[in-house]
This record gives structure tokens, sequence and C-alpha cells, in this order.
């Protein structure tokens, strides 16, 4: 095709915009409430995904390490357990040994002075000896694919940090138990990790890493956190789809409009021999430019529209996503939409009326 058939057939185009101006204006109307749907449900999405970045960030994960202390408070964690378990049965037979327990105190009241020694637990009973061989384990943490840092906390530390989040009546607990049992902590680690959406397989792989005691997590947190990132991502992605729809559908009717106003000029462009590319690329310029200006307009309304909305929030909430760092991404989607939904929207329509009605002047 010569460029001036092109520069005719775009000045067609521009023609054809300014004489259905009001169709026109109809549809560039919709079009721009469908694109600035869109923008508020990528800018929606991007938002939201940021929240739940920061809230993956701040929801880490508590390694404890398996050495001495671990070992000992579980033991009496075991026989706790197993004492209480018995009181049940011993409450049922207190009274037959009333009298039993007074005759033997008598005789073993010299024996109760001297306290017997717990027995020591040997090392080979634990993994962890000391800090060095606690952060080769945080080492190995850091090498598993989903965690993004691992923070080595002694027992020393650990102890400081309870004391100091602790209740003022309970703050004594810790000093008692640091003057005459010791150090009752463990060593252990804060493991932050890249992402929630594997949160699962990403506990199973600290738990099986060597030197570790326990795991505390928040698992129900991680799942609601991924399921909202789903949901809501699933949700933008059919308003897109169901809106991208839409504009197709309103491009076509537009182009409607003016191929039946101009059906009779078709027909004798068909009659004299114009192909069939000739006769419909006035439209599709004509879906384009309807596509292409109301993704400028778009731009500019969502732009106030969200200027307006970060600023009426205030601080109480704030929008974490710039618009600035996405109007070109949101241009050019707008600008795809509006380009192939009035190119296919013309296409088509020409295309069928091309296929069905353009050829009546043969039948005469």
């Amino acid at each position: 095709m010569k460029i001036q058939s092109v520069r005719y057939l775009t000045r067609e185009g521009f023609r054809n915009v300014w004489v259905n101006r009001l169709m026109s204006i109809a549809s560039i109307g919709v079009l721009v409430a469908c694109m600035v749907l869109i923008g508020f449900a990528i800018l929606l999405t991007k938002n939201v995904n940021v929240y739940m970045s920061n809230l993956e960030q701040q929801n880490v994960v508590m390694v404890y390490f398996n050495d001495e202390n671990s070992v000992i408070y579980q033991n009496a964690s075991q026989l706790s357990s197993a004492d209480a378990s018995s009181n049940s049965s011993d409450s049922d037979s207190s009274d037959s040994d009333s009298s039993a327990k007074a005759s033997s105190d008598s005789t073993s009241s010299g024996d109760s002075d001297k306290e017997e020694e717990a027995p020591k637990i040997p090392e080979s009973a634990y993994l962890i000896h000391n800090e060095e061989e606690a952060k080769k384990v945080c080492a190995e943490l850091e090498k598993i694919g989903n965690v993004e840092s691992v923070e080595f906390i002694s027992k020393d530390e650990a102890l400081k940090r309870a004391k100091e989040t602790a209740l003022s009546d309970m703050a004594g607990a810790f000093e008692i138990l640091d003057e005459e049992g010791g150090n009752p902590m463990s060593h252990g680690a804060r493991v932050t990790l890249k992402s929630m959406d594997i949160f699962e397989q990403t506990i199973r792989d600290i738990e099986k890493t060597a030197g570790v005691h326990s795991v505390v997590s928040h698992a129900e947190l991680a799942k609601t956190i991924a399921d909202i990132k789903s949901g809501i991502s699933m949700i933008c992605f059919w308003i897109i789809g169901i809106l991208a729809v839409i504009a197709l559908v309103i491009v076509s009717n537009t182009i409607r409009v003016t191929m039946y106003n101009r059906k009779l000029e078709i027909s004798i462009m068909k009659a004299v021999g114009a192909t069939d590319a000739f006769i419909r690329l006035p439209f599709i310029i004509e879906g384009i430019i309807l596509g292409l200006v109301s993704a400028i307009i778009s731009e500019g309304i969502l732009y106030f529209c969200y200027r307006v909305a970060a600023d009426s929030m205030g601080d109480s909430f704030t929008l974490s996503v710039p618009f600035g760092e996405q109007a070109l991404l949101l241009f050019g989607i707008f600008a795809a939409i509006g380009i192939v939904a009035g190119a296919l929207g013309s296409a088509f329509m020409i295309g069928k009326y091309l296929k069905k009605e353009g050829s009546e002047f043969k039948a005469l």
C-alpha cells in the first residue's frame, strides 16, 4: 500500500471519529471508566502486596537449639506432667499410707537432711555445647532457600530480653533462676523468611537441621497472609478481564454505528474494486484513536483520584506505592487495552460486515 493511501485512510479514520463524535464521546466515556477501574485494581494489588510483604518480614520464626538447657527443661516438663497424672491415683491411697509414712519419717529423718544431687546430663545427650557450634547451625539455616536472614541470639542475650519484656511481678522469677539455677535459656536464632507461600515446607526444612531443638512460629498468620494475597490477586485478575471484554464490546458497537452510517459508501468502494484491507483500515484507525484517547484521559483521572485518596488518608493509613513509579506501566496497560480493543473490535465488525453484506452490489 502506498504512503499516500495510508495518509488518506488515516485521515478517514480521524474523520470518522469527528463525524460520529457523540457516539465516540460515549465510547470514550465507557472506556475511561473501565480503564480507571482497571488502574485502581492494579494499584490496590500492588499496595496490598507491599503491606503483606511488610507483615511477612515481621512474622519471623524463632528457632531454639538442642543444648543442655533444652534437655534439662524438657525432662523437667515431662516429669511434671507425669507427676500431675499420678496425683489423682495417689490421692485415693493417701489415707492408707499415712500411717506408714509417719513411721518411716522417724527412721529417715537423718537422711532427709542430705540433699541428693541431680545426675549430670552427659554431653552426648545434646548437640550444641557452645556458641561456636550454635553459630554453625545458624550458617546451615542460612543455606535454606526461603530464608532471608538469620540472627543468632545467645542464651545470655535471650535472658536479658526476657527480663526487659517481662511484667514487673515476673521479673523476680528470672533473677531467682539466674542466681540459683543458672541461666535457663537456650541458644537460639531469629529467622526471617523471604515468602510465606512455602512457609510450611520451610519450617520442615528448619526442623530437620541438625542442632535444632524446637521452632516457634505463627503458622496461622502465615496462612492468612498467603490467602489474602492470593484472593486479592485473583479478584483483580477477574476485574481486569471482565472490564477488558467490556471495552472490546464498546469499541465494536461504536464501529458498528460508523459502519452502518457509511454502508452505501462501503458498498460503492467494494463495487469499484477496493480491497477489504483498504476498506477496513479507517475503521481500525478509528478504534485505535478511541483507545489511545481513553488511555490518556484515564491516566490523568487516575492520577488525580490517587492523589486525593493519598492526601485524604493522612498519616493514619498511607499508600505505599507512589503513583509516579507506576505511571508508565499504567499508561502502557491502558494503551495496550485501547489499541487491542480498538483494533480487534474494528476488524471483527467490519470483517463480519464485508463477509455478509459487502458484496450486495454483485448480486445486482
